[in-house]
């Protein structure tokens, strides 16, 4: 099993690295040029920059019972798809059931944007109760992984 993350402007990166530590599984951070990072734990794989070069990367390299952390819906549908599981940064697994609504919601909001006539508010300001909320579903889903 190895972790893969969606590491541009990923807020759990830290937290995700610290808690695989503890478990022994290795991470890799997939990052764009804009975006380079360091660890002292992940390998770190910059990618060249393009509108979803980091997300192709990442489904090529993923496969059956790795863990994917990615706020993007689309990159999660590709990871399910594969048998890997899938991890918002709120916490959220992305699973079969949920993932097809979650598109859905994606589509719609999408549309509201392009027809300039609903303004979408960002997410709020992440807090300590965030972290630890992603904290305690990231270590379930690592216990179920490797169970």
């Amino acid at each position: 099993m190895t972790i893969y993350i969606d590491a541009d402007a990923c807020p759990v990166t830290r937290i995700a690295e610290t808690i695989a530590k503890k478990h022994g599984i290795p991470v890799t951070l997939l990052c764009d040029t804009n975006h380079v990072l360091s660890s002292d734990y992940s390998t770190v794989k910059v990618i060249g920059a393009g509108a979803d070069a980091v997300d192709i990367a990442l489904i090529n390299l993923c496969r059956r019972g790795d863990v994917v952390i990615t706020q993007d819906y689309g990159v999660a549908a590709l990871a399910l798809g594969k048998g890997a599981r899938a991890i918002h940064q709120s916490g959220r697994w992305y699973t079969d059931e949920n993932i097809d609504g979650l598109l859905m919601e994606r589509h719609l909001a999408k549309k509201a944007r392009r027809s300039g006539k609903h303004h979408l508010k960002g997410p709020a300001k992440r807090t300590e109760e965030d972290d630890r909320r992603f904290a305690e579903s990231f270590e379930r889903l690592l216990d179920e992984a490797k169970n």
